[in-house]
């Protein structure tokens, strides 16, 4: 499975941006997706997950009440709806497809990953 990962560009602060993800074919299971984050010096970071059917959702704390992950199955594509973005938000963003079916948020859980797609937020 192949990821794509697009939407990352340049906001100010308080800005939004919609990152999509697209797989190249769905999985031969059913899988939740994830985003992830990786600032410039720092280890990649979690940051939302869904589960296969989209019905269970996960926030890291520090986006929560700003971001809003979803997907549609039919066109194997994940959303991150970023809201309220703020500097720290600054970062690559990646997607990655799950080993479980459920919401997971540790990193050797995931199995795929794009390519990634930066986000730079300025003050």
């Amino acid at each position: 499975v192949q990821l794509q990962a697009f939407g990352g560009g340049l906001v100010q602060a308080g800005g939004s941006l919609r990152l999509s993800c697209a797989a190249s074919r769905r999985t031969n299971s059913n899988n939740g997706m994830g985003w992830f984050r990786q600032a410039s010096g720092k280890e990649r970071e979690w940051v939302a997950s869904i589960s296969w059917r989209g019905g269970d959702t996960n926030y890291a704390d520090s986006v929560k009440g700003r971001f809003t992950i979803s997907r549609d199955n039919a066109k194997n594509i994940v959303y991150l709806q970023m809201n309220n973005l703020k500097p720290e938000d600054t970062a690559v963003y990646y997607c990655a497809v799950s080993r479980y079916s459920g919401v997971t948020t540790h990193l050797d859980s995931y199995r795929y990953w794009g390519q990634g797609t930066l986000v730079t937020v300025s003050s």
